[in-house]
């Protein structure tokens, strides 16, 4: 007598429809043995305690990217965002230890207060600067309350990707019509790719799964750190632009609602704990991501606009109605999104 054909390991995504859980599926997608439910915003109110146990039923993993994450609007509608991104956590996590499923829990940076000058361990103090971060941190407190044995706080930051707004596609947008961009040097963090993540987060579900994965707070951030100025400088020259087009600039010339972190890195040593590697460096990932087409193309786009555009902003001599490059440059803040 034989066995059957193995059950797929179901798991749930909430946040779905956004630029990090579009590529979570795509990565679960990629698994074997694994059947994945797709849960947007629209299909699943994480407000909604009821709806939240209706679809965490029946599924061994949820990975919740549902959040709100416009961080300078949440300084003035904290409760709104503390709503998802704190209450709707704690449903989220009361239903799993109601129905025994594993639970990973994206969060952010910006739950630490961000004055070392040394990478932050998992298990640093945690001190918020603004109402994003504290909203953030609700979450990380509920699930870390109710499932000590089969929560994961999975803390990022610096995210872009192929399906939403961030910091590298403005970068390439701006490329092809300015000739030169100011961009803040003197805040540091680890710029990170949604597939990076995607992929660690499908690596840590199926470790905690085989009873390989300590519960806990892991960090998602690339390797290595950087600058705002530092990153633009790199898709530049991966791009086939010239870096010595950006310029740096310091963050006090851009005052913003929600303080930021100056000091955004985080270490990776809980990575050990579960056998896993720990993310690649944030160089390796712009690398892949820039090869792929929906960086590929804008960096494409710029680099057919750079004689245009040096000739239109002066830089091949100055011409009748056009102001030259230092009246023109683009000054660009660090991105409002998580």
């Amino acid at each position: 007598m034989t066995d059957g054909p193995t059950r797929p390991t179901p798991w749930l995504v909430t946040g779905a429809g956004g630029m990090l859980g579009r590529d979570v599926l795509a990565a679960l997608a990629a698994t074997p043995d694994t059947e994945v439910t797709a849960a947007t915003r629209s299909e699943l109110d994480v407000t909604d305690p009821r709806a939240v146990r209706a679809a965490v039923t029946g599924h061994r993993v949820v990975v919740n990217c549902a959040a709100r994450t416009d961080v300078d609007a949440i300084e003035t509608d904290e409760a709104a965002a503390s709503a998802v991104n704190g209450t709707g956590v704690r449903h989220l996590a009361r239903a799993c230890a109601a129905t025994g499923a594993v639970l990973l829990h994206v969060s952010t940076d910006y739950v630490l207060p961000g004055d070392v000058d040394r990478p932050c361990p998992e298990d640093a103090p945690t001190g918020p600067l603004n109402a994003y971060g504290r909203s953030k941190l609700l979450g990380e407190r509920a699930v870390a309350e109710l499932l000590p044995h089969t929560g994961y706080t999975v803390r990022t930051a610096w995210l872009y990707g192929a399906h939403g707004p961030n910091f590298v596609a403005t970068m390439l947008e701006l490329a092809r019509r300015r000739a030169t961009v100011d961009v803040v040097a003197d805040q540091h963090g680890q710029p990170t790719w949604t597939v990076a993540l995607a992929r660690q987060l499908a690596a840590l579900g199926r470790a905690a799964l085989a009873g390989r994965a300590p519960a806990g707070v892991y960090h998602g951030t690339a390797a290595g750190r950087t600058t705002w100025h530092g990153l633009a400088r790199e898709a530049y020259r991966l791009g086939g632009l010239d870096p010595a087009r950006v310029r740096p600039v310091a963050s006090t010339a851009f005052p913003r609602p929600a303080a930021r972190p100056a000091y955004g890195v985080l270490g990776h040593a809980g990575w050990a704990r579960a056998a896993l590697a720990p993310p690649p460096h944030w160089r390796d990932q712009l690398a892949a991501a820039l090869e792929t087409p929906a960086f590929a193309a804008p960096a494409a786009a710029a680099r057919a606009a750079a004689p245009a555009t040096a000739a239109a902003d002066g830089e091949q001599g100055p011409r009748p109605g056009v102001r030259p490059a230092a009246a023109r440059r683009s000054a660009v803040r660090p991105p409002s999104w998580r």
